[in-house]
């Protein structure tokens, strides 16, 4: 009972930090601390995904080693990629699953389970989060929806960033073209950008003839 009631304080404290923050790294700062420590597991870390090159960018990560971290490029086609579309994946062994793209390194790092689930914004998956355990560790439903719920909240919390800067620059923007400073190079007059000669010669044959 100990650990659902100190699962449910984190995830009103993530909650509150979502609620009022803008800084999506404060978010995913907090949120792979939290889970790490709520679930007294080795580790935790969450990444997004890069469309350009199908890898996994490290976004944030507590209780994993640098060396661990830097083993080199995560790639988001073969590194536990099913928790990406279809949802949250349990790796009970890293040295005997095939969904592992770096089993050697896990196993030097002390990581005997892994738990993955999506992390999703406005309906896509953008990411993944992961707990990392030292000893073989059945996850429970508990577990998973614990997690997820943290994933969630920071796909949130990352998706709100994304609209409040679009807002910004949308607003800036709109403050140019109010600048009077800057009225004279965005309004379209009938006559801009055509020659002064030309300009004043329409004008003359336009000019009704005098009484």
């Amino acid at each position: 009972m100990k650990k659902q009631v100190l699962n449910y304080d984190t995830l009103l404290k993530v909650a509150g930090v979502v609620s009022h923050s803008k800084d999506p790294e404060e978010v995913v700062l907090l949120t792979v601390e939290s889970i790490k420590t709520a679930l007294d597991v080795k580790g935790c870390a969450l990444f997004l995904v890069d469309r350009r090159t199908d890898q996994l960018d490290l976004a944030a990560s507590f209780g994993l080693s640098k060396d661990y971290l830097e083993k080199g490029p995560v790639s988001a086609l073969r590194s536990i990629n099913q928790s990406l579309e279809e949802g949250p994946v349990a790796i009970y062994d890293v040295t005997d699953d095939p969904r592992i793209q770096y089993p050697e390194q896990a196993q030097k790092e002390g990581i005997v389970s892994i738990l993955s689930v999506p992390v999703m914004a406005a309906g896509h998956s953008i990411g993944a989060l992961r707990v990392y355990t030292a000893e073989a560790w059945d996850f429970t439903l508990e577990d998973v929806n614990f997690v997820q719920a943290m994933a969630s909240m920071a796909g949130m919390a990352i998706e709100m960033a994304r609209f409040y800067k679009g807002l910004k620059d949308s607003i800036e923007v709109l403050k140019q073209f109010r600048d009077p400073k800057t009225i004279k190079h965005t309004r379209i007059t009938p006559y801009e950008g055509v020659p002064v000669s030309v300009a004043r010669s329409a004008m003359r044959k336009e000019a009704p003839a005098s009484a």
